[in-house]
């Protein structure tokens, strides 16, 4: 579990428009990665979830190599964003934290579960 903020102004649709799933890359946050996940090992299914309280954010998640893009909006009825998939490789993992909104500055933890 780790903690930051939201507050950018870089459009995550310019990392990618869509991921591997052709889930939509939205959000806007700092053009550089808000955290880095280095995983030792491979893991078949991970769990990443935003926890602001209910704030409307968003997840872009750049994997090794550059080669997997994977994005998450609303979970379920909760506004905060979660990416919930398959086949995560070895390697070192950019992740960015949005928001729906340019600029909108959130508290937020991150978690990982697999």
């Amino acid at each position: 579990v780790v903690s930051g903020f939201t507050g950018g102004s870089y459009s995550l649709s310019s990392i990618a428009n869509s991921d591997r799933h052709n889930n939509r890359c939205i959000g806007f946050a700092s053009p550089t990665p808000d955290h880095i996940m280095v995983l030792e090992k491979d893991f078949p299914r991970l769990n990443v979830q935003i926890n602001t309280g209910g704030a409307d954010t968003t997840l872009l998640i750049q994997g090794p190599n550059n080669d997997t893009i994977r994005c998450g909006d609303d979970t379920g009825t909760n506004k905060d964003a979660s990416i919930q998939d398959t086949d995560w490789k070895a390697g070192r993992y950019s992740i960015w934290v949005g928001s729906f909104e340019e600029r909108a500055r959130r508290d937020y933890t991150l978690s990982v579960t697999e």
